[in-house]
């Protein structure tokens, strides 16, 4: 197993969207409320979402690839907008978890949030996602805010 990362802007998000439909999965099973939402939502319309944002949002993907066999095992999406930096989306394939890939993905999106200045970092968990707070708890994350939606 050898990982290679591959660092780009909006033009890698394609490749970030057969990961993203099992995280997607992954949220679908774990939601106490909004399984059916996440089970029809695609990653056509979560790509559209992005692109609706202001045109001074910076976009920055990040693929992580296992060489042998060659394919993408993890991806990150980071955004800087006008008033934070946004980690977008994280996601790593089960079998390479407790690598340090996630921590590679995590380091790279900070430091480069870091070098456009931002002043407030956040992310957002999926209710029934609450383990991976303590993965973002590792680089300083803290629940702030619990918002409540119906639909």
């Amino acid at each position: 197993m050898t990982i290679v990362y591959i660092t780009g802007g909006a033009e890698l998000l394609d490749a970030v969207g057969p990961l993203w439909e099992k995280l997607n999965a992954h949220h679908a099973a774990r939601s106490p409320h909004f399984a059916e939402q996440y089970a029809v939502r695609t990653f056509a319309e979560r790509k559209a979402d992005l692109f609706k944002r202001p045109k001074s949002t910076l976009f920055r993907v990040e693929l992580a690839r296992d060489t042998e066999p060659d394919h993408d095992i993890g991806y990150c999406v980071s955004l800087v907008t006008e008033d934070a930096g946004v980690l977008e989306s994280i996601f790593i394939e089960a079998e390479y978890r407790g690598q340090g890939i996630g921590d590679t993905l995590m380091r790279h999106a900070l430091d480069w949030m870091n070098s456009h200045n931002v002043s407030m970092k956040r992310v957002v968990v999926a209710v029934g996602n609450e383990a991976a707070f303590g993965f973002y708890a590792r680089y300083g994350f803290q629940p702030r805010h619990i918002v409540l939606q119906q639909q």
